[in-house]
Formats: structure tokens, sequence, C-alpha cells
């Protein structure tokens, strides 16, 4: 049973990145067997519950397909440790191996002070490192880790690829090694949000001083929803040149190259063109299946390797449709009290892929000039009638939600130029936050769509 641990480790190796592998898995040591469970042995107390709550779900899965049934996991804490080992009621320290490095443990607790709350598994560690996202992910590491000036880094990519995951990774590491820092993680969304209310509350000096004094990291999200937003783009380039002046660590987010970004001001544009470019492609094949084995620890369930193949195969516009896939099957598994296979898997999949591959613009116009009352010709039209406007902003939003088109495409099928489907989708986004009228409209529209009722 210890070689086949000693296999786990190398399979989890394959997926895990090195530092992250040598922290946690490596010190991890096969203890002994008891019935249909194996026992593996930690250092610590943390140590244990910092492997059985991130990489407990893999460890079982891998122990079940290389056993070839179903195995328990047990891990208990090494017992020199347990029993203090006649230490005066000290834990005896861990050793670190020859030729490692000791690597300080992250506080996860950690928390920008303004902004919003930074998801605790959006951590490098949990990060799966492709060919796709080499270099985004270096730059990002690098950002975090540099104390001298670094140039401000914009990471651009489809939705679902992974940019929130880095920007907020990159707050992490910084917070768990200077926890007094001033983390700032919002959306361009936020920031025109709080300058609005600032200037209706006469309050903009305090306004300024948030972002130009009080911020030492600028995590920005959506940069290209600032698009036409002449009054907002104007304050975030004064407050970029203070930031830049002072050598503070900034990180910008994108669907849309600055190129495309309709009328953004060239003193906003001046200050973006300065950041270090890093794209995300879409993840490969072997990349999909490493961000599955990576996530299958979250579901109480093993993943054959077949199953996991399977979704990588056919999910592959986004690490979100992943997701979506591999929470699908858990879900439908507990529910029915299923074992995972490759049946399950396809009766689940095959519905996301086919609904993903059938929805449209057409089909998106169609839906929603039936749900309001009008015709395609009506949406397509320069009517300013709210009874049309409305509905022409959810088809552009929904259209931007479940389609491969671009936002100058979207704005072709409805006869309008890319900057008012921008601010078409921005409008009904806002709308949605509420959880209104317009919420309960676009989620029952949503549903047809996904049910492929066209």
């Amino acid at each position: 049973m210890k070689s086949i641990w000693e296999k786990v480790k190398a399979s989890i190796k394959e997926s895990t990145p090195t530092h992250v592998y040598q922290m946690w898995i490596e010190p991890v040591e096969f203890l002994k067997t008891i019935d249909d469970a194996v026992v593996l042995e930690c250092p610590n107390f943390l140590f244990k519950q910092r492997v059985r709550d991130n990489f407990g779900g893999t460890i079982k899965s891998e122990l079940t397909r290389l056993v070839g049934r179903q195995t328990r996991l047990l891990l208990e804490v090494s017992h020199d440790n347990a029993n203090n080992n006649g230490n005066g009621g000290k834990p005896k320290p861990i050793q670190p191996k020859k030729g490692y490095s000791q690597i300080s443990l992250p506080k996860f607790e950690c928390q920008p002070r303004y902004g919003r709350l930074l998801r605790k598994d959006f951590t490098f560690d949990r990060f799966v490192v492709g060919e796709n996202s080499t270099f985004a992910y270096n730059a990002a590491f690098a950002l975090a880790c540099q104390e001298n000036k670094f140039p401000p880094l914009f990471l651009l990519s489809q939705p679902g690829m992974g940019k929130s995951h880095l920007s907020q990774a990159v707050g992490h590491k910084i917070l768990s090694a200077f926890p007094n820092e001033r983390v700032m993680y919002i959306t361009a969304e936020d920031f025109t949000t709080d300058m609005v209310n600032s200037l209706r509350s006469n309050s903009i000096t305090e306004f300024k001083q948030k972002y130009r004094n009080n911020c030492d990291v600028l995590l920005l999200d959506d940069i290209h929803f600032l698009a036409g937003r002449t009054r907002t783009q104007d304050e975030l380039a004064l407050s970029l040149d203070y930031l830049y002046d002072s050598g503070k660590k900034i990180i910008f987010s994108s669907t849309m190259p600055l190129k495309d970004i309709p009328k953004l001001g060239e003193h906003l544009r001046s200050r973006l063109s300065q950041s270090v470019i890093s794209e995300i492609q879409i993840p490969d094949f072997s990349t999909r299946v490493k961000i599955l084995k990576n996530k299958v620890h979250n579901y109480e369930c093993a993943f054959p390797t077949e199953v996991i193949e399977y979704i990588a195969s056919e999910l592959t516009e986004s690490v979100r449709l992943l997701e979506s896939g591999l929470m699908g099957v858990a879900t439908k598994s507990r529910l029915m009290n299923m074992e995972v296979d490759l049946p399950l898997a396809k009766s689940v999949v095959k519905n996301i892929a086919i609904t993903r591959k059938t929805i449209t613009v057409g089909s998106i116009k169609k839906v929603v000039c039936r749900e309001f009352g009008i015709s395609e010709k009506e949406i397509e039209s320069n009517s300013r009638k709210r009874e049309v406007v409305r509905p022409r902003q959810i088809a552009m939003f929904l259209a931007r939600r479940h389609t491969r088109q671009s936002i100058q495409s979207i704005g072709r099928s409805f006869n309008r130029y890319h900057a008012t489907v921008i601010h078409s989708i921005n409008n009904i986004e806002k709308e949605i936050k509420v959880k209104g009228e317009v919420w309960k409209q676009v989620d029952r529209i949503d549903k047809h769509l996904m049910d492929g009722k066209f």
C-alpha cells in the first residue's frame, strides 16, 4: 500500500504547482491500513486540517482509482507531535527535508479593508497553470512577490478563464506576507458607483483620499465597462497617476483588448497601455483535465479518470463551464444516490454542451420578443420607447452571456454601435443586482434558453 501512496503523490504532483506540492503533499507519509481505510500521517494538527480540507477529495479519488475499490481516507498527526514527545508540553518542531526551503504559512483570514472580499479559494496554489496561462500566472506571482516597483498587469481573456482568480490571488499573497497592506479589490462598476455616490453626498474629497492615499494595491476588474463614462475615466486616470508615482501595485482585467474598448479617454488609455498585457487563452485538453482533478476534492464522491476526461473533451469553452459540468455530475450523483460513471456524466454534460451550442443571438431575440410581446423588427428598430428599449437591452445582455459573439458583432445584430451594447449590458447588470422586476424577467428568459425552449 505504501507504493500506491507514492503513485498517488506522483499523480497529484502532475496537477499541482511545485511549491504547493512540496509544502502540503510531500511531507505526508503512509502509516498503515485499517480494513477499507488508508491512514496517512501529517506533521501536526494544522497540517492535517489543511490537507483534509483542500486535498482530501483528490487523495480519496486517486486511492480509489489505484486500489480498484472505494477507499476511505484517515489522517493522523505524527505520534511525536501528538504526544509532545516529552518536550515540556511543546510540539516537536517539524524538520524540513534536506534541500527544501521553509515556506511561510498563508494567513487566509486576511481581507482587504476596502472593496469586495477576496474568495478564499482564489489563491495561487488553487490555480491550475497550463500553456494557456503560464505567462499570466508568472506575471501575477512576480507582481505579488516583488517588493520593488513593478509595472501594472493587464489580464485579458474571455469570461470564465481565471482573470478574477489570478487578481484575487495577488491580494491573498500580499496580505499573507504583509497583513497591514491596504489591498482594494473592486470592479469598474464599483468604482463608478462609489464616485457617483460621493458626488451626490458631497464627499468627493473622501473618495479621492481613499483611492489615492489609502490604497497600496489596486485590483480592478472589468475595466471595459468604463467605456463612454468620461467623468469616471478622468477620475480613475488621476487616481492612477497618484498610485503609479507612489510605486503602488495595480492589476486590471478586461474581456476586451484596449484597442477595442470604445470611447476610452486618451489619458486613461495611455495609463493602461503602460501595463504588462497578458492574455489567458482557452485551456487545452490536458490543462482542462488538470483543472477538473484539482476541483474534484470539493465533492463527496469519486470521479473516475474516464469521467474527468469525458467532461474535459466535451466542455471546452471556459473554466467556468468545466466547473458547471463537474458540479452537475456531482449533484445528480448525490440526489439520485448513484455512483459517478460515464453514462451519468454523459446524461448531464450532453445537455450542457447542446444548450451552449444551440443558443444564438437569433434564438435570444425570439425568446425575448415572445416574453415582451414585441416583434423582432421592433427590437432591431430605432424606437426609443421604453417597451422596446428594455427588451433590446436584455437581449444584448443575454447575447453576451450565452454566445461567444463579440460586442461589435452583437451590436450589428441589433443595428447598434458597440458602445450602445456595453451601455445596455451595464444597465441590465445594475438592475439584476437590485433583484427587482428586471431580474425576474431575465431569470425567466434565461431558463427558457437553457431548457432549449426557443
